[in-house]
Parts: C-alpha cells; structure tokens; sequence
C-alpha cells in the first residue's frame, strides 16, 4: 500500500469522526433530547476513533506504518 494512500484513509476516517462529533452536536442543539440521534451520532465517532486506533496499532505491530520518533532520545 502507497503511502498516500496509507495517509487518505487516516485523513479519511478523521473526517468522519469529525462529521459525527458535528452531527452529534447539531443534534444535540435541533432536537432538545427528544430522539436518538445524537447519541447514534457520538457512538459511531467512538466506533470510528476505536477502529482508526486498531488500524494504527495493526500496521505499525505489521510493519505498514514506521513511527518516525519524535521526542526520543539519540
């Protein structure tokens, strides 16, 4: 996989925890608490942000993405 590829689909799943995190909060503010949907909103972006760190955690433990080290000591 390319690497701007490896960067669309982090880009990409970072946009949809932000759309949901914006829709859970329009929601919040349109339906004053008399349906479900922003808390169906807030789920989804914790569902996303959990399978985005999964990711994360899966391609560095495969080799797919390399930490570059900021803040390690030489």
């Amino acid at each position: 996989m390319s690497d701007s590829l490896k960067t669309l689909l982090i880009v990409g799943f970072l946009i949809l925890i932000l759309w949901n995190l914006g829709a859970g909060l329009y929601y919040m503010l349109v339906d004053k608490g008399t349906t479900n949907r922003t808390v169906n909103a807030l789920t989804k972006r914790i569902a996303l942000s959990v399978v985005l760190i999964l990711i994360v955690a899966l391609s560095i433990k495969m080799g797919w993405i390399v930490p570059h080290g900021i803040g390690r000591a030489p």
